[in-house]
């Protein structure tokens, strides 16, 4: 064997004899780490990985129709204090004292709510604690600070100089807030906690589009500090814009909580809608709590009552426009109860031997009169008169943005004695929307539209979609069908010997006005339904309802009030009580919407 071959041998051993050496000691070392050192790099291995974080989405705000703030999210914060921060122990414990007491006089100072001595027990005990827990104060201030608040405390000494040097951070958090208060609180709705999901009215119905979605950040910590990679941009919530007016909804509220505290009703509704449009310019909802003031709790205006007298108008239109009966027939009532079939009472709440005209009877909201009209109509053809009723669009589901909305229970009677109670609002529901749509109808020349309470979707100013006004039905009834129920409507408010909502009368002498007003013509009609209780129909129980339009001789808004069990018996009267809530508010609105004069008797309005 030469040198050349022993030495290449030699080489080849000497590699070989290290890469085993150097594999034994791999496997010695894995087996190490695996035993002895597993725990070590295990909690090493812990601070090194990634998390995910979210990052929150700001969610949209709710707007009036003039994009003032209804809803909206904004930031406030806790602040917090780490004293285990390495800056506050140099030189000993020199920088905590010597900031302490200044930074407990600023927080005393500028959130007001503790003593600055307070403040300071609070940092120099979590300063001094020797279980780091403790040494973290999550909540230094009781409650959450405003942004204003929070740049005030940036600027104290020491906590301007940073995190680092302090320790003192802020909690970033978004509370939901109504900067209007309880004005159509109700309807704009409310959320679970302050960064939940919406559980009541537009902020549960348009949830999906306020929310937005959250963003992705990764933390990571590295040599003793965490470290935030944004992974995923945040998706901030879309704006939601009303058709509420804040300054028409101040007047519609305010009017019906004077006359609830006047009546002390168990609840009112009460709702403003722009004619042509079908915009909700105004919706209020009062209940009356324990202690006897009045709130927003329940959405009267999409749940179901009688509707009472407000109904004899829809049944009338339905007799004259099958051409049961024409507007000046008339039609005998008498002081006793009428009954029919030897089974249902029917009385009136002025009774009295007299022959009405269709017209006249009702003006003065007669019960013996309009169930004779209906059955003398449809007996034994009950099948017609709803049938009538779908046409008019009564049946339709009025689609409506507030979650809940029920619909109309229209049933087709089992007899004639139901049929004759229908006819002056019994044994049927309706929310106050679907009344006052109907109404709307009327004002609109026949065409019915659906309710609009959001008009549009908005991102960074950008509109993203609008809400058209839907047409449910172009015509309700005939032309002359509607000629005459608004001569019958007219009569309501303005024919002081019959009209329900006309004048209150002492002696034959004028004493007060219902819904008339000098300023602004108003068509409707007043109900008052007795409530159905345990024991059957109240005596003294009833619910009040004043529905119409106004100005008469060109509509612009229909409007209607609704009050519960208003206990000034026997004082309370649907005329006087809602008739004039709506005359009150119609004079208002009037005045704040338009610029009008009255020539030779009839209304001229000029738009601003």
């Amino acid at each position: 064997m030469s040198d050349n071959q022993r030495h290449t041998i030699l080489r080849f051993a000497i590699i070989f004899l290290l890469i085993a050496v150097g594999f034994v000691a791999v496997i010695v070392k894995i087996t190490i780490i695996q035993t002895r050192e597993r725990e070590q790099w295990l909690k090493i291995a812990k601070n090194q990985i990634k998390t995910n974080q979210p990052i929150a989405a700001t969610r949209g705000n709710i707007l009036d129709c003039e994009g003032r703030l209804l809803a909206s999210s904004m930031p406030q914060y806790y602040v917090t204090m780490d004293t285990r921060v390495e800056a506050l122990h140099l030189g000993g414990d020199t920088l905590f004292y010597r900031y302490v007491d200044t930074i407990a006089n600023g927080l005393s100072r500028i959130v007001a709510d503790r003593s600055s001595e307070e403040y300071r027990r609070i940092m120099v005990t979590a300063f001094r604690s020797k279980n780091k827990k403790d040494q973290i104060i999550n909540k230094l201030t009781k409650r959450r600070i405003t942004y204003t608040e929070k740049k005030q405390i940036e600027q104290l000494p020491l906590i301007k100089r940073g995190v680092y040097k302090s320790g003192i951070q802020f909690d970033d958090q978004h509370r939901r807030v109504k900067p209007f208060g309880s004005l159509a609180s109700r309807t704009i709705g409310s959320i679970y906690g302050d960064g939940g999901y919406g559980n009541a009215g537009l902020e549960k119905q348009f949830n999906k589009e306020l929310a937005g979605h959250d963003g992705i950040s990764t933390r990571q910590r590295v040599g003793g500090r965490t470290e935030y990679i944004t992974v995923k941009e945040e998706e901030d919530g879309i704006d939601v814009v009303t058709t509420i007016n804040t300054d028409l909804q101040d007047i519609v509220e305010t009017a019906l909580r004077e006359r609830l505290e006047m009546v002390q009703g168990d609840w009112g509704c009460c709702m403003l809608m722009e004619t042509q449009s079908g915009h909700i310019k105004a919706i209020a909802n009062l209940d009356r709590n324990t202690d006897g003031a009045y709130l927003e709790t329940m959405n009267h205006a999409v749940t179901r009552v009688e509707p009472g007298s407000t109904f004899k108008t829809i049944a009338l239109m339905a007799a004259l426009d099958d051409n049961k009966f024409e507007l000046y027939d008339t039609v005998s009532v008498t002081r006793e109860p009428w009954v029919y079939m030897g089974k249902s009472k029917h009385t009136d709440s002025h009774p009295k031997d007299t022959i009405y005209t269709v017209r006249s009877a009702l003006a003065i909201s007669s019960n013996q009169a309009l169930a004779k009209i209906i059955t003398r109509s449809y007996e034994g053809s009950a099948h017609k008169f709803i049938r009538r009723l779908s046409k008019m669009g009564l049946m339709d589901s009025v689609y409506c943005e507030i979650p809940g909305a029920q619909k109309a229970r229209i049933e087709f009677p089992k007899d004639t004695v139901t049929l004759s109670k229908m006819a002056y609002g019994y044994s049927v529901e309706l929310t106050p929307m679907q009344i006052m749509t109907f109404y709307n109808a009327i004002a609109n020349n026949g065409k019915m539209i659906r309710p609009v309470l959001v008009s549009e979707l908005r991102k960074d100013g950008m509109t993203l979609k609008t809400f058209e006004t839907d047409v449910i039905r172009s015509s309700i009834c005939k032309k002359s069908t509607l000629n005459d129920i608004k001569a019958c409507l007219h009569d309501v408010v303005w024919d002081n010997k019959l009209g329900t909502a006309s004048v209150r009368k002492w002696q034959n002498t004028i004493v007060a006005y219902k819904a008339q007003s000098e300023l602004v013509h108003i068509a409707g009609k007043t109900g008052t339904a007795q409530l159905l209780t345990r024991k059957g129909y109240s005596g003294h129980n009833h619910r009040m309802t004043f529905v119409g339009y106004f100005p008469e001789e060109n509509p612009q808004y229909t409007c209607i009030c609704m009050i519960e069990n208003p206990k000034n018996y026997p004082l309370y009267d649907a005329g006087f009580d809602c008739g004039g809530t709506v005359r009150q508010i119609a004079e208002k609105v009037i005045a704040y919407a338009d610029c009008y004069t009255i020539q030779d008797g009839q209304l001229i309005l000029d738009k601003r």
